[in-house]
């Protein structure tokens, strides 16, 4: 069963939630806002359905809900800093501000993070920069979640990639995983009962299927592009602990600290208004925007969207309507704000 939600009574309800698991009051408010805005967005598998697992993580200690980044090194327009296996969200808001605050002196600003734990969606670091007029580039590794193009045991990460450009109208950014479907998405669409737009992964049989149960039990879930998600997913892990001087997948499953207990994440933040003016950004967004509405859609009366659109629309239905939520997750939550965790 599904039912609506306020924003502000669903952030003020994860953020009791966190208070009661002992974070201190101004990282719950932090978390609790950001877990709240992914489900306004529309990517309801990181925002409340994420709740539940990120207090199992702190009850088992997996997260330290007092630490604070420490800087390991500093090149000028590069620093890299240990998470200290803390709070993934306010880490990584952390790194992408300090990235902004590099960017505006050199133009670009590159800040790496090791020993961090799970970022939720990593979308919501690109629109914080698009917010205040950057450019981003972030991504993330994580634990062996997928296997690589030609196995069927699970080897490589996931290993979320964001791109965000700040617009006037509409900031654009891209959010994906490394698969065609994450698992939070084959969650909430199992939850749903209803099938995947397009094959996700493959069943007990080695089909690919549509059906998001079977997938979720074979851990088989598809690359995007086929081999070549499966080769960027490695090359972004290899990158992200290169940069960051932290662990690589393997070295995260050695860890045992669940869903990227101990992951390397890079943030990039750009000044466009250091390379050009305003109005030659205008133009290069609006012009790429009106070839899209111009484009024919595959069905008649469609659209096609640039990338960040439907958030943008998912987020203003939902501020207006309330936030859809499973009501077996709503009410699991709603217990948590209202009890201690043991």
């Amino acid at each position: 069963m599904m039912k609506r939600i306020a924003f502000d009574v669903m952030v003020e309800t994860i953020k009791q939630a966190f208070l009661l698991a002992g974070l201190p009051e101004e990282k719950a408010i932090i978390c609790a806002k950001t877990h709240a805005e992914t489900s306004r967005d529309g990517v309801y598998s990181h925002g409340l359905n994420r709740v539940e697992r990120f207090l199992d993580f702190v009850s088992k200690g997996w997260v330290d809900v007092h630490a604070e980044p420490t800087l390991d090194l500093n090149l000028g327009s590069i620093e890299i800093y240990n998470g200290n296996m803390g709070i993934g969200i306010t880490n990584s808001i952390f790194a992408m501000d300090r990235a902004m605050d590099i960017a505006k002196q050199y133009g670009l600003g590159l800040v790496a993070l090791n020993n961090t734990t799970h970022w939720m969606r990593g979308g919501s670091y690109g629109w914080q920069a698009a917010d205040k007029g950057f450019m981003a580039i972030c991504w993330t590794n994580t634990e062996s979640c997928m296997p690589a193009w030609g196995a069927t045991s699970g080897g490589i990460g996931n290993n979320p990639f964001i791109m965000a450009i700040p617009r006037q109208g509409g900031h654009v950014v891209f959010d994906m995983a490394m698969s065609q479907y994450s698992y939070g998405k084959l969650e909430t669409t199992r939850l749903k009962n209803e099938k995947l737009p397009f094959p996700g992964g493959f069943d007990q049989e080695g089909k690919l299927t549509d059906d998001p149960a079977p997938i979720e039990a074979t851990r088989r879930i598809l690359p995007t592009g086929y081999w070549k998600g499966s080769g960027l997913a490695i090359m972004l892990d290899l990158f992200s602990a290169i940069l960051s001087k932290g662990r690589t997948t393997a070295d995260i499953d050695l860890v045992g600290q669940g869903a990227c207990g101990g992951c390397s994440q890079v943030f990039i933040a750009i000044d466009p208004l250091k390379i050009n003016d305003q109005a030659f950004l205008d133009q290069a967004l609006e012009h790429t925007i009106t070839q899209l509405r111009n484009s024919t859609p595959v069905t008649t009366g469609g659209e096609v969207n640039y990338p960040g659109e439907r958030s943008l629309k998912t987020r203003a239905e939902n501020m207006q309507w309330g936030i859809p939520v499973d009501e077996g997750v709503w009410n699991k939550v709603l217990g948590f704000s209202q009890t201690k965790m043991p």
